[in-house]
């Protein structure tokens, strides 16, 4: 079971971590399934950020870094289930796809297994919604069999951002990348490859949607634009029962962002559009019972932004 415990205000009863990897939030319940996860240098996210000054952020220590500097990450999935619907929000990097990056290359890891025991069986899902169209948030949008890409959920809707979707579908050729450097776009974001074997084979079948950044997936979640990382990044709000939660996408790639919260990771495509969305919405959810699900926090992965000197820092207590 969690570590955390079930905690009451005036008329709510909220459980805030029910198990290792399941939150409550009203009435939907959240379960994340890991892909990846572990320690990876700072610079690989933030260009410039040493393990000396990751050391100098205490607080960040166990849960969110190594005493040697280095930041904690995490690639997994939510799934969502309200209103009867099973929703997977981000796809992670996916089985069998080429990649430069040898950590993601060709994978055969159980994503799906993992999911099924979780009882997600991929035939279950009703809507896949994509925060972003970034290599490693639509890979499980398809699987290979015998030699083609097919849609992992065979009875769900795909949702990508309206926005998203005009950006990452251009013709060859167009500028795409941004902020982000020739390097990092080749070899890591590998966007026309991406395209072509997790996004197009979605909309040859015929089982994608083209949403606006406010649309509604059920009476209790809809998406809240957070611009900046990508032209049409969105991250997911979730109300039920008095009870609020946002699901981040890569508005923010770890908590370090909240005490720093001017660092644009490498993979921003606007960085100054990003810092601005990300430093709005810390200002507008501080010290509030919000609780953040971080797409690549490491465990415990939810918690609370809280006040901190001119900053924010990722609390593990609700604020009272």
């Amino acid at each position: 079971m969690g570590t955390l415990t079930t905690e009451r205000t005036p008329n709510i009863a909220m459980q805030l971590y029910i198990g290792k990897d399941e939150w409550r939030i009203g009435e939907v319940k959240v379960t994340r399934i890991v892909e990846l996860e572990g320690p990876r240098e700072p610079d690989y996210l933030f260009s410039g950020l040493t393990p000396d000054v990751v050391r100098q952020e205490g607080w960040l220590r166990p849960q969110f870094a190594t005493e040697d500097g280095r930041l904690l990450g995490s690639i997994h999935a939510f799934i969502l289930e309200s209103g009867g619907k099973r929703i997977v929000v981000d796809a992670c990097v996916g089985n069998d796809k080429p990649r430069r990056r040898t950590l993601w290359n060709k994978l055969t890891g159980d994503f799906l297994a993992r999911l099924a025991a979780a009882g997600y069986p991929a035939e279950s899902i009703d809507a896949v919604l994509c925060t972003h169209l970034h290599i490693d948030h639509v890979g499980w949008n398809t699987r290979l069999v015998d030699g083609r890409w097919v849609p992992t959920f065979p009875n769900a809707r795909y949702l990508f951002g309206r926005a998203e979707w005009q950006h990452w579908s251009q013709e060859q050729g167009a500028d795409i990348t941004g902020d982000v450097t020739p390097d990092v776009a080749e070899n890591v974001l590998e966007a026309r490859v991406v395209y072509e074997d997790s996004v197009r084979p979605i909309v040859d079948a015929g089982l994608h949607d083209l949403v606006d950044p406010h649309h509604r997936l059920t009476p209790e979640i809809w998406l809240e634009p957070t611009p900046g990382h990508t032209p049409g990044h969105v991250s997911v709000g979730i109300l039920s029962q008095g009870q609020v939660a946002f699901i981040t996408g890569d508005m923010m790639h770890h908590p370090i962002q909240m005490c720093m919260p001017e660092l644009s990771s490498n993979f921003d495509w606007n960085r100054v559009q990003a810092r601005v969305t990300r430093q709005n919405f810390l200002g507008r959810n501080a010290d509030r019972p919000v609780l953040i699900l971080g797409t690549h926090f490491p465990p415990p992965t939810a918690g609370w932004i809280v006040s901190a000197a001119e900053n924010w820092r990722l609390s593990l207590k609700r604020p009272d």
